[in-house]
C-alpha cells in the first residue's frame, strides 16, 4: 500500500512539472508586435501598396498587421474604420492625406501617439489633415509637428514644394549614415519615381537623423538636394521615422522595399534582418491627385 502511494504521488509531483515546465515555456514566448497601417489618400494608393508590405512582415518576419482604409473608398475622407486597432498597435504606419474624421476616430490617434510609442509616415502623411479655418478640429492639421517632427507652423498647408510631376529623383545614402542598420542592404545609389519634395530648410528640424538625400531628375525649376528619408523623436517621445518618397512605383525598387522593412524593424526596437527575405511583387498603379 506505502509503494502504491508513493508511486502515485511520484506521478502528481512529475506532473505538477511538467505543467509548470510547459508553463514557463509558454510565457516566454515572443509576442508578435502588431503593426497597424492607416492609410487613405487620393492619390498614391496607399490603401494597395501598404497591404503587400502587411503580408510581407506577416510571412517573413514574424508580425501581426492591420491595414485600415478610408470608406467606402480611397476618396473619402471623413471615415477610416477600425482605429480601435490602435489601442493594441506596437507601430502606426501612416500614409494619409487630407483627412477630416469624426472625432471619435481621432481619439484613437490621439492616444496612441500620447503613447510614446513609435510614428512612421510616408510622403503625403506631413499634411495628413485638412480641417477648414476655425473647425474644433483645425489642430490635427498640424500633424506633422507634433505627430512626425516637422516644424513649427507647416499645418496642413504643408509649406514644401516640388519639381514638377514629369520629375523623378535619384536617391544616395548619406556617407555618414552608411552603417546605420535601416540601411542594412539598401544601395549606395538608386532611382525612384517620386518626384522630390523641397522640404529644406525647415523640415527635418534640428536634431533629427538624415538617413538619404534626393536630387531631382528633370526638374520643372532649379532644383537643390532634399533629405528624402529620416529617423527622430516626436512631441510625445516616440521614435519617428519618416521618408518623402511613395510613389507607388517606388514600391517595387527592392532598395526602397529594404528600407521600409528595416525601418519597421528599427522603429520596433527590434534588430534589423541581415537576410533578406527576397523583393516583393508590388505591381500598384498610381493615380491622379484629386
Amino acid at each position: 500500500m506505502k509503494k502504491i502511494c508513493v508511486c502515485l504521488l511520484f506521478m502528481v509531483s512529475t506532473s505538477i512539472t511538467c505543467t509548470g515546465f510547459l508553463f514557463a515555456q509558454s510565457s516566454k514566448e515572443v509576442k508578435k508586435p502588431l503593426v497597424v497601417f492607416v492609410t487613405g489618400d487620393h492619390e498614391y494608393s496607399s490603401e494597395e501598396t501598404m497591404p503587400v508590405i502587411a503580408a510581407a512582415l506577416e510571412k517573413d518576419y514574424g508580425m501581426k498587421t492591420i491595414v485600415l482604409k478610408s470608406s467606402p473608398d480611397y476618396n473619402s475622407e471623413e471615415n477610416i474604420p477600425g482605429l480601435e486597432a490602435l489601442k493594441h498597435a506596437d507601430l502606426a504606419v501612416f500614409f494619409l492625406r487630407w483627412r477630416r474624421l469624426p472625432p471619435e476616430q481621432l481619439a484613437y490617434i490621439d492616444a496612441y501617439l500620447k503613447s510614446g510609442k513609435p510614428v512612421m509616415g510616408f510622403r503625403t502623411t506631413t499634411h495628413a489633415f485638412h480641417f477648414p479655418e476655425g473647425h474644433a478640429s483645425e489642430k490635427w492639421n498640424a500633424f506633422g509637428e507634433f505627430a512626425l517632427n516637422a516644424p513649427p507652423g507647416w499645418g496642413g498647408a504643408a509649406k514644401h514644394t516640388h519639381y514638377g510631376h514629369e520629375s523623378s529623383t535619384d536617391v544616395r545614402i548619406i556617407p555618414e549614415q552608411a552603417n546605420n542598420p535601416i540601411l542594412t542592404g539598401v544601395a549606395t545609389n538608386f532611382h525612384v519615381r517620386s518626384w522630390l519634395y523641397r522640404v529644406l530648410p525647415d523640415y527635418p528640424v534640428k536634431g533629427s537623423t538624415w538617413l538619404l538625400m534626393g536630387k531631382a531628375v528633370n526638374p520643372d525649376k532649379e532644383a537643390i538636394e532634399n533629405p528624402v528619408a529620416w529617423t527622430g523623436t516626436n512631441a510625445f517621445g516616440g521614435r519617428v521615422f519618416m521618408t518623402t518618397l511613395g510613389h507607388p512605383e517606388d514600391f517595387r525598387q527592392e532598395p526602397f522595399q529594404r528600407l521600409v522593412i528595416n525601418a519597421i524593424h528599427y522603429e520596433l526596437g527590434l534588430k534589423v534582418p541581415r537576410k533578406w527575405k527576397g523583393k516583393m511583387n508590388i505591381q500598384v498603379p498610381y493615380r491622379i491627385a484629386k
